[in-house]
């Protein structure tokens, strides 16, 4: 027979008999992920064993009691200091939610408190926000939450699993700085943004801007494009040190109200802006031309440097162009424009008071003109000597043959030949006198020395002749 007690217990096990309640519990969690269930008890009851049980908390309902520690995808830890009893739920699916007890086992009526079990999937969103930018640049994009969440835990995480989302998150609102990731709340507007810098292509993905609440948490999705720098426009520029240059930046119509701005460095992320930090730079926009125009006043050596120009502080890379300036020094120029190696009598001829330029000619002409002179005389001389020897080569052989009787005769021919010899001098000479009356050399004088030379000759040849007929 069963006794009094064991008939009550027997009959109160089904908690539909048990009218007393400690309070409502709510807990949340998602696909495939897990959830903790924490229920606090009255002190007095450390020792009493503890149990997790669902529905109507039959014997068949019960999942696990503390003294199994661990069943299954359930686990329970009794913390008797802070009389908390705590049950982890592993691997949940959408048929674990609904209602369980958390229950502490007594003679008689057992004390219990009710949970609502919440399993939300695991999967966001049906919808997400499309955000575009550029690799090494940065992206900013806003999260929207309601009012009641204003003290609540913000966080982003890559991908789009919520069960372990705020596991993995890669900056929450407890840390507004973590790397490459930046988190502001701006309660007044109920939104908190997130700032990615030094992007990379591997950014690409989704994110989760998550809200923690007591029941499930609430999210958002993003989905960010990070592009590579395929179209930047590259120019190669060159100035002289000590004079001014000017560079073109074209930029979109659309930017015509922007900024224009040209910034020095090797990283457009990391530059110096020229037009505010240098009074040499000055820039000029043209509206009607979509471009800018920046001056510098007078180049030095340190401008040779990588430059970025554009109308858009997003970086992005339609908008911008990038020079590569270098210098050229003037001593650079005069060697480029002069010969490799020049003659000495090339060069600039320095006298005092004066600076005469391209003397080089006028040597040439003072040495060339003695030297033709010089080669065509000896060159004549040898010719009229060769013509001179033939003749008398002949007249001696004729001569050896001639009778005594011509010998008499030739001599009046000797006569009559030296006398002719006196008139052809005399008319060659008044001819000569008469085309060289100028005092001054020039071109008409050359021809007159060689008229005279010419007659010179002549006789010359004859008195060789009339010496051989002798």
């Amino acid at each position: 027979m069963w006794s009094l007690p064991n008939l009550l217990f027997a009959l109160c096990i089904p908690l539909s008999c048990v009218t007393s309640a400690a309070g409502l519990i709510q807990a949340s969690g998602y696909e495939r992920g897990q959830v903790n269930v924490s229920c606090p008890y009255e002190g007095g009851y450390e020792s009493y064993e503890k149990y997790l049980c669902k529905n109507d908390c039959g014997y068949e309902d019960v999942l696990i009691t503390t003294t199994e520690g661990k069943k299954n995808k359930y686990s329970i830890h009794d913390d008797r200091q802070k009389r908390v009893v705590t049950t982890t739920i592993s691997d949940l699916r959408r048929a674990d939610a609904g209602k369980y007890w958390c229950g502490v086992t007594r003679n008689g009526k057992d004390i219990y408190t009710e949970v609502r079990l919440d399993v939300g999937e695991d999967t966001c969103c049906d919808q997400s926000t499309q955000v575009q930018s550029y690799e090494e640049g940065l992206v900013s994009f806003s999260c929207l939450y309601e009012s009641q969440d204003e003290n609540s835990l913000k966080y982003i995480c890559r991908g789009n699993q919520t069960s372990t989302c705020l596991q993995q998150a890669v900056i929450t609102s407890d840390s507004q700085q973590k790397g490459q990731f930046s988190l502001t709340d701006d309660k007044s507007s109920r939104k908190f943004t997130v700032t990615i810098s030094r992007l990379t292509m591997k950014d690409s993905g989704l994110y989760l801007c998550g809200v923690q609440h007591t029941g499930l948490d609430v999210f958002s999705a993003v989905e960010l494009e990070v592009k590579e720098w395929c179209c930047v426009k590259s120019v190669k520029q060159s100035g002289i040190v000590g004079r001014p240059v000017t560079m073109k930046c074209p930029y979109p119509r659309q930017h015509r109200e922007n900024r224009k701005f040209l910034c020095k460095g090797d990283h457009r992320n990391n530059c110096t802006d020229m037009v505010k930090s240098q009074s040499r730079f000055t820039l000029q926009d043209d509206v009607s031309l979509s471009s800018f125009l920046v001056m510098i006043t007078e180049m030095e050596a340190g401008d040779a440097a990588t430059y970025w120009c554009g109308s858009d502080s997003q970086w992005r890379p339609g908008n911008y162009t990038k020079i590569h300036l270098s210098v050229v020094f003037p001593q650079q120029i005069s060697t480029v424009m002069s010969p490799i190696s020049e003659p000495a009598a090339s060069q600039s001829t320095h006298m005092p008071g004066k600076h005469v330029k391209d003397a080089a000619p006028f040597h040439s002409v003072v040495f060339i003109v003695p030297a033709l002179l010089l080669i065509l005389t000896f060159a004549l001389v040898i010719v009229y000597r060769y013509k001179c020897h033939n003749v008398r080569g002949a007249e001696v052989n004729m001569n050896r043959n001639q009778s005594k009787a011509a010998e008499a005769e030739e001599v009046m021919s000797v006569a009559d030949v030296y006398e002719n010899h006196d008139v052809v001098v005399r008319s060659k000479q008044q001819t000569s006198k008469r085309q060289c009356t100028n005092d001054h050399y020039d071109d008409e004088d050359e021809d007159c020395v060689y008229e005279n030379f010419s007659t010179t000759e002549d006789i010359y040849c004859n008195q060789i002749s009339t010496k051989a007929k002798r």
